[in-house]
């Protein structure tokens, strides 16, 4: 099943590329929005979740804060 997944991140966040490094080892395709450099984006993602820090995932609209690893797996459905 294809998943609509967007991870909300900064270049310099470690928990960031570990999320993303999860998604890829898992061939978890993901739009990759730096609120660094977007301040649109990063002003979308503050509205729609109310959070400030990254890394903040969008997987079919449900919204996960932070790198949680079995929250993502059981959204992705990945073992």
């Amino acid at each position: 099943m294809e998943h609509n997944v967007t991870v909300y991140s900064t270049p310099a966040c470690s928990w960031c590329q570990a999320a993303k490094e999860h998604l890829r080892a898992h061939n978890v395709p993901f739009d990759d929005v730096d609120v660094s450099a977007d301040m649109a984006r990063a002003r979308e993602m503050v509205e729609r979740t109310g959070q400030y820090g990254v890394p903040v995932l969008d997987i079919d609209g449900e919204i996960v804060v932070g790198f949680d690893r079995a929250r993502i797996n059981a959204l992705l459905g990945i073992a």
